[in-house]
């Protein structure tokens, strides 16, 4: 199967899991608003989800794929098999205890994620409650990562790309369904979300096992302890283990500035937890769309050239991402910035949610606008150390990334309050993003193809004309004043979406850019 296609499966199903996440946050937004108990909620499914980057889809899967991708073309699927086994026994028992001991430890958690919201006890405790029923979730999802690692592995990208929109319908429908039962029953309604996320956790678990038994490769997790330390001394293992090392730093830095925006923003005005994850489920659409697809095709494929020693193969399949990046995400970028009300209007001006509330979520997007471009481009850079075995790299940039995106912090909060914080992380990814360009190409890993200023020339002038577009459509309509209108401005924002699209690469193509050619290469 085709780089491309491959990435057109994982990209459309990953834009059903965002359509789906969208209308899952706009059902939140429209029933809860943005308030005390919404940012209870939030700073409470953040926890898991940090830890689910350490042993999940972050600095597990970033290990993980590599050593398994290397284990496949050199030693053949029966010793791969083993090695996916020993590595799930020793992940199923470090999961054990880590659910065990954030149970138990919630309000400490809480506390440390944001200690502002104390100044609301009611939201503290709510919040603390929902800790400690969510944090299983991250032994789901570390599970699905591992299962996921291993369906990438052997190119079926289908089941993991569509998964998580078995999350997002468990959380409709805890949140359309489960908050008015609770509340008819005197309880708190926020209470329900906790359900749906422990029920989607579970039933992605079970589908991705079903992917893996039907190649046969369903790890077998061992409970007795010889046979942990068995799985303990697989030389697979220990490398996993040792390529984790720095990356669970590098992980780890990425969140220290999470919580410390988490924090920041838990001492701002109510709210504000909430706007700013409400622009962050819109900036995640393209994010996940073009990042996410590119560097989950892209990540086994550079590590199996890696491993053949083929850095031609290596150094085309970079260059060809990167130039998907660079067509796909500077228009995306460019809506972010020049139409953020009208997205933010349309997708949760509803029930709870406030003018003022669409205002304050468009300011956080169009900080996360800023940075769009590098976040993307950081899904095909990163992969390409990771693909190496190199993740001290990434990790030494992060840190000094963090520390710019702090100093940012302090700078432009006391001006822009929670819009600051997106700003922040958005030029610090641009920052972090060319920093990794260019130890690649100091090293010679990667050698760009010819054509580079010809097509920055031709994104650049279709640019301009959407940007022109975009700035009119946003003017001639009150896109905040048309709630009551509802389908009017759902038809009016698809009717721009399509004419944008149209704009952009119509004029691509009478700038001379043959798509076809890129795609296909």
């Amino acid at each position: 199967m085709s780089l491309f296609k491959s990435a057109s499966i994982v990209s459309l199903l990953t834009l059903l899991s965002r359509i789906s996440g969208l209308v899952r946050e706009l059902l939140i937004a429209s029933t809860f608003g943005a308030s005390a108990m919404t940012d209870a909620f939030n700073v409470a499914f953040r926890i898991p989800n940090l830890f689910r980057r350490f042993f999940g889809e972050g600095s597990f899967s970033q290990a993980f794929v590599p050593v398994l991708a290397a284990s496949k073309a050199q030693q053949g699927e029966a010793a791969t098999k083993l090695l996916i086994d020993h590595v799930a026994t020793v992940l199923a028992w470090a999961l054990l205890g880590l659910s065990v001991m954030g149970v138990l430890g919630a309000g400490g958690l809480v506390w440390a994620m944001a200690s502002g919201m104390q100044q609301d006890p009611h939201g503290y405790h709510v919040a603390v409650v929902l800790t400690r029923w969510m944090f299983p979730y991250i032994a789901f999802m570390s599970l699905v990562a591992l299962g996921a690692g291993v369906l990438n592995t052997w190119k079926r990208f289908a089941v993991p790309a569509a998964t998580p929109v078995l999350l997002n319908l468990c959380m409709i429908g805890a949140a359309w369904l489960g908050a008015p039962w609770f509340k008819a029953m005197g309880v708190e309604p926020i209470y329900a979300l906790a359900g749906g996320v422990l029920l989607g956790g579970g039933t992605q678990l079970g589908v991705q096992w079903l992917g893996l038994k039907k190649l046969n490769l369903q790890p077998r997790m061992a409970w007795r302890w010889s046979e942990l330390r068995l799985a303990w001394a697989d030389p697979g293992t220990q490398n996993i283990m040792r390529l984790m090392g720095p990356s669970l730093l590098g992980v780890g830095v990425a969140h220290i500035s999470m919580l410390i925006n988490t924090q920041i923003a838990s001492h701002l005005a109510p709210g504000s937890v909430s706007w700013i994850t409400y622009a962050d489920r819109l900036m995640e659409f393209p994010t996940a769309m073009l990042g996410v697809a590119l560097g989950v095709v892209l990540m086994p494929r550079l590590a199996g050239a890696r491993a053949s020693h083929d850095a031609v193969q290596y150094s085309a399949m970079l260059d060809w991402g990167l130039r998907l990046v660079v067509v796909l995400s500077v228009p995306c970028a460019v809506a972010l910035m020049v139409f953020p009300t009208p997205l933010v209007a349309v997708l949760y001006h509803y029930g709870a949610m406030t003018d003022f509330d669409v205002r304050q979520v468009t300011h956080a997007l169009m900080g996360w606008g800023v940075g769009l471009i590098g976040l993307v481009a950081l899904k095909v850079l990163a992969p390409g150390y990771y693909a190496n075995q190199d993740t001290k790299t990434p990790v030494k940039v992060a840190v000094v990334v963090l520390v710019i995106t702090q100093l940012l912090n302090y700078a432009l909060v006391p001006v822009f309050a929670h819009a600051a914080l997106t700003l922040s992380i958005g030029i610090g990814a641009m920052i972090n993003a060319l920093w990794l360009l260019l130890g690649l190409l100091k090293r010679g890993s990667y050698k760009p193809l010819a054509g580079w200023g010809v097509l920055g020339l031709q994104v650049l002038a279709a640019c301009a004309l959407l940007a022109v577009f975009l700035m009119w459509a946003n003017g001639s309509v009150d896109w905040v004043a048309l709630r009551a209108h509802s389908l009017k401005r759902i038809w009016l924002l698809a009717l721009v979406i399509i004419a944008s699209a149209a704009i952009y690469f119509v004029a691509l193509w009478a700038a001379g850019m043959k798509l076809r050619q890129l795609v296909r290469r």
